[in-house]
C-alpha cells in the first residue's frame, strides 16, 4: 500500500508520463473532475474540455509522440489535518528535441495542483499552470494557450 505522498507524487509523474506519449485521453482522464487552468489562458473543467485544448494545442510527430520529457521538482506536498484534501507546488520543466530542432528547454514553470480523496484514491481537484520561461514553442504547440508576459 502506498502512502498519501506516494499516490499524490505518482500522479505528478503519471501526468507527465501521458502527456510525454500524447496519450491525451488519459491526460484528460486525470482532470475529469478537475480544474485545469492556465495564467493567462484558460479556465477548464473536465474531460472533455481537457480533450479538446489538448488535441487542438499540442503537435504529434511522425512518432506518434510530442518529442518532449516533462519534468517536475522541487515539489512542495501539503496534506490537509482531515487527510482527503492536499496541494502541492512544483516546477516543470519540458525539453523538445524533433528532427528540425535540437534537444531544449522549451518551457519552465510552475503548477500549483489540489487533490482530493476519493473511496480511497488521490485525484486532482485543480490544477494552475505558470509559464515562467518560454524558448521556442514552435514544435510543441499549434498555438500558444500560455500568453507571453
Amino acid at each position: 500500500m502506498l502512502s498519501d505522498e506516494r499516490q499524490i507524487l505518482n500522479l505528478l509523474h503519471l501526468y507527465c508520463e501521458l502527456q510525454d506519449a500524447a496519450d491525451f485521453r488519459a491526460v484528460s482522464e486525470l482532470f475529469r473532475h478537475s480544474g485545469y487552468r492556465v495564467q493567462g489562458g484558460q479556465s477548464l473543467h473536465g474531460f472533455d474540455a481537457v480533450y479538446a485544448l489538448k488535441t487542438r494545442h499540442d503537435k504529434i510527430h511522425e512518432d506518434g509522440t510530442l518529442r518532449t520529457k516533462h519534468v517536475t521538482t522541487n515539489t512542495i506536498l501539503e496534506l490537509d489535518p482531515d487527510g482527503r484534501t492536499a496541494r502541492t507546488r512544483s516546477y516543470f520543466t519540458v525539453y523538445q528535441g524533433t528532427p528540425a530542432l535540437p534537444l531544449q528547454c522549451v518551457i519552465a514553470g510552475r503548477y500549483h495542483d489540489r487533490f482530493e480523496k476519493v473511496d480511497g484514491q488521490w485525484r486532482f481537484q485543480d490544477r494552475y499552470i505558470i509559464g515562467d520561461l518560454q524558448g521556442d514553442l514552435s514544435h510543441h504547440l499549434r498555438d500558444n494557450p500560455i500568453a507571453t508576459r
